[in-house]
């Protein structure tokens, strides 16, 4: 994980959706801490850096539902 904020990266290895992620943090003008996964695209942001990363987790895991190809059995 590349960081422009001081975030271990321990702690984006603990959300499932993540297991597979290439994070990198910043903060922007604001204050806001953005987590970015370069492998999907998909960034988010909070108020601190565990909650920027707990908002990607959340949004990756989306994402992932969204673009997943099984149908199941939602097209009945």
């Amino acid at each position: 994980m590349s960081s422009d904020a001081d975030v271990d990266p321990s702690d984006y290895e603990e959300y499932e959706a993540l297991e597979d992620a290439d994070v990198t943090m910043r903060v922007n003008d604001h204050g806001l801490h953005i987590a970015d996964d370069e492998v999907t695209g998909v960034s988010s942001q909070g108020q601190t850096p565990e909650a920027a990363l707990e908002n990607l987790a959340a949004a990756v895991e989306s994402y992932r539902d969204a673009t997943d190809d099984d149908p199941g059995d939602d097209w009945l």
